[in-house]
């Protein structure tokens, strides 16, 4: 005898069995992947939860370039064009991590690039302010976080150097290009108690990232990893 077999549980079957698209669970599958190897894994030793998570859920291979979209999260840099990158997942983690970043935190973000960062941190804090000098990736990274729904996050193009007064003062702010030493208005936009993530150093030379916490006014810092960043560039005319 047949029995019919109510709809609800075809389409159960039907939804496990694929209706998802082959190129969702592949991105899906290798984000799981990066996680494990990358972040987690051994010499990495990523261990805040709420930064896992978020690099979890951000869809990196929408954040670069469609000839590049099948490395999105291979372990290093990539091209986003106009002479800049998209910095390993790694390093966008443990740049997060160090930050500490808290649910109501506002963010200050120096060189918006590709835009995955600022998605990064869109679900840990309350607001993520972004300046990008390449007015083009500016355009783009805002249209491509807007289409995603990163509805806390501002992007603005120009220069990073000078931060973003009109918003200022910042719990934290984090600078993903190298200057050849701390911006004074970074330093001067940063709350009291708050939180400073930054690279500093020679285009091709010794760079460092830096944690700078800034306490009675006084700002102490340590270097916490060797690294390689595109240059800080500022706007024609601007000098550091």
């Amino acid at each position: 005898m047949h029995h019919a077999v109510p709809f609800y549980f075809l389409l159960g079957l039907f939804l496990a069995a694929g209706c998802v698209p082959e190129k969702d669970r592949d991105h899906t599958n290798a984000r799981h992947r990066m996680l494990h190897d990358q972040l987690t894994g051994p010499g990495r030793g990523i261990k805040d939860t709420r930064v896992l998570a978020a690099m979890r859920a951000v869809p990196r291979h929408e954040f670069v370039p469609e000839d590049v979209r099948f490395s999105a999260y291979d372990d290093r840099p990539l091209p986003i064009g106009h002479g800049q990158t998209i910095s390993q997942p790694f390093i966008v983690a443990f740049m997060t991590e160090q930050l500490k970043p808290q649910p109501m935190d506002k963010v200050l973000e120096i060189g918006t690039g590709s835009g995955y960062q600022a998605a990064v941190l869109s679900g840990l804090v309350k607001e993520v302010f972004t300046i990008e000098i390449v007015e083009s990736l500016a355009k783009r990274a805002d249209a491509d976080l807007h289409r995603l729904s990163y509805t806390n996050v501002f992007v603005k193009a120009g220069d990073g150097y000078k931060g973003w007064p009109e918003h200022a003062p910042f719990d934290a702010i984090i600078v993903t290009c190298a200057p050849d030493q701390i911006p004074q208005p970074l330093v001067e936009q940063l709350k009291e108690g708050g939180r400073m993530v930054i690279p500093v150093g020679p285009e091709g030379g010794v760079q460092e990232l830096y944690l700078l916490e800034k306490h009675g006014g006084v700002v102490k810092q340590r270097a916490v990893l060797p690294v390689r960043f595109v240059p800080m560039t500022r706007e024609s005319g601007a000098k550091h």
